[in-house]
């Protein structure tokens, strides 16, 4: 059997078969009258749920992050390790959730999966909503919960996969740039929309203005998301498809994980990714540790009204990061990134005696920007490099063996830069205990992401080096 790759002169014309199940069977984005026929038209409908569903994915996964700041006034007493534990236990679930979930849509069918997984998302929903309603309820009863949000990380795996197979290769990165950006926006709107419903919930029950919200209250953070869930999995079973050929490559991800570069820019995507959600995470209890006279807004704490303007500027960045990477290289923005963090970590660990609130959220935001930049440039090398690695390794290998290994880096990599979510509260728990202050992890992050501006330079940059000359 030949294994050239199609092309609009090569490909042959075939029309869709529907089957039982909102199945289909021929499809082939490659063909330009298939696609222009009837495939754009289904795919845009498949991107659309898919976001929605994606977007709630990543709502529930950063719950926590929003919640741990009201638990004390809702009558929750845990030390500061506890409450680092239950805003990184989703980071952890979520990132180990995505290897197996980037094949569970050849198992069951994109549409399938998108339907189960959207209702997954009631289980912490719900859990979260019983926790928090009784001050009562034991530690480890909570972590359990808030690590069953890591439902929500995973969706992003099996969400990319899923719409990997809609798209020809020509329009595959803008698809997935979609996808992508718009459930990194349900980490902003879950910070933003949260507060305000509880504080709402607590103005309607109390009578009161100002305050975080009660037990009872609270218990708004996780069922005012049910109704949107239940849309989601709604929808996608009356709109979304199953493709028949979406078949796993589990034989690709095994020679993904031999490659030596797979781990360089997996460390690379902690970087990048990780910060973004990392910080995401601990941006609300930073605010409201460092600033407590900010505690008292009309609508709530400041930490919960300002929060989600580091998730929301971080999600707004990563495209701009991929036509950055598209123009100048992947690697020299990377290395740009990494320069960036870098110094407005170090300009935040200055900054800090003034107990200047603004300047803290204003170099917050560049080190946000700066991540979401780095995500879109670092996504962008993965294609250049593993094709530059599979020529290498197999002198004149075919489009599709390297279209293999990207396809499956870009999975391992996205869930091993997802464990940043979970190192960056853990240090940051660990300094502020051992220390009573955050500026050793700081500095700790500083030192890290020079280390991996270093790398990212010697490898990819650093005239001579063999990827260097691919451009990537």
């Amino acid at each position: 059997m030949s294994t050239a790759p199609q092309t609009a002169a090569t490909v042959q014309h075939v029309s869709l078969d529907y089957r039982a199940g909102r199945w289909i069977e021929h499809w082939n984005p490659e063909d330009p009258e298939q696609w222009e026929r009837e495939g754009r038209a289904i795919a845009r409908r498949n991107l659309s749920w898919s976001i929605f569903a994606e977007f709630l994915g990543f709502v529930v996964w950063q719950l926590w992050s929003i919640v741990v700041v009201s638990l004390p006034a809702a009558g929750f007493k845990f030390d500061t390790s506890q409450t680092f534990w239950l805003i990184s236990m989703p980071s952890l679930v979520g990132a180990t959730l995505r290897i197996p979930y980037t094949f569970t849509v050849s198992r069951f069918g994109g549409r399938n999966w998108t339907i189960v997984s959207a209702l997954l998302l009631l289980i912490p929903t719900l859990g979260l909503a019983a926790c928090v309603a009784n001050p009562s309820t034991p530690f480890w009863l909570m972590l359990l919960v808030a690590g069953l949000s890591g439902f929500g990380g995973g969706n992003f795996a099996s969400s990319m996969a899923n719409i990997t197979f809609f798209y020809p290769a020509k329009e595959k990165g803008w698809a997935l740039g979609l996808n992508a950006a718009g459930g990194n926006l349900g980490a902003a709107i879950s910070q933003l929309a949260v507060p305000i419903v509880v504080s709402l919930t607590a103005v309607v029950v109390t009578g009161g203005i100002g305050t975080h919200g009660t037990s009872g209250t609270l218990a708004m953070a996780g069922l005012m998301w049910v109704p949107l869930i239940l849309i989601a999995a709604f929808g996608a079973w009356r709109k979304m498809n199953n493709l028949s050929h979406a078949k796993g490559d589990f034989a690709g991800s095994l020679a993904a994980l031999k490659e030596p570069h797979l781990w360089v820019v997996a460390f690379l995507y902690i970087g990048t990714f990780g910060s973004f959600i990392g910080f995401g995470g601990v941006f609300p209890k930073l605010i409201h540790d460092i600033f407590p006279a900010y505690s008292t807004f009309a609508l709530g704490p400041a930490a919960l009204s300002l929060a989600f303007l580091g998730p929301l500027v971080g999600s707004m960045s990563r495209p701009y990061g991929g036509k950055l990477a598209d123009r100048f290289g992947g690697a020299r923005i990377t290395v740009m990134s990494f320069a960036v963090m870098a110094v407005a970590t170090l300009a935040l660990i200055a900054t800090l005696p003034l107990k200047n609130f603004w300047l803290f959220l204003g170099l917050f935001l560049v080190l946000f920007a700066a991540s979401g930049v780095g995500n879109g440039s670092t996504y962008r090398m993965i294609p250049v490099i593993f094709a530059r690695a599979s020529r290498a390794a197999r002198s004149g290998a075919a489009p599709s063996h390297t279209a293999r290994l990207s396809s499956a880096a870009l999975g391992l990599i996205s869930a091993i830069g997802a464990y940043g979510g979970f190192v960056i509260p853990q240090l940051l728990g660990a300094s502020s205990s051992a220390t009573g202050s955050y500026v050793p992890a700081f500095f700790g992050f500083v030192g890290a992401y020079a280390l991996m501006l270093g790398v990212s330079w010697a490898c990819y940059l650093r005239r001579g080096s063999a990827v260097a000359r691919t451009g990537a």
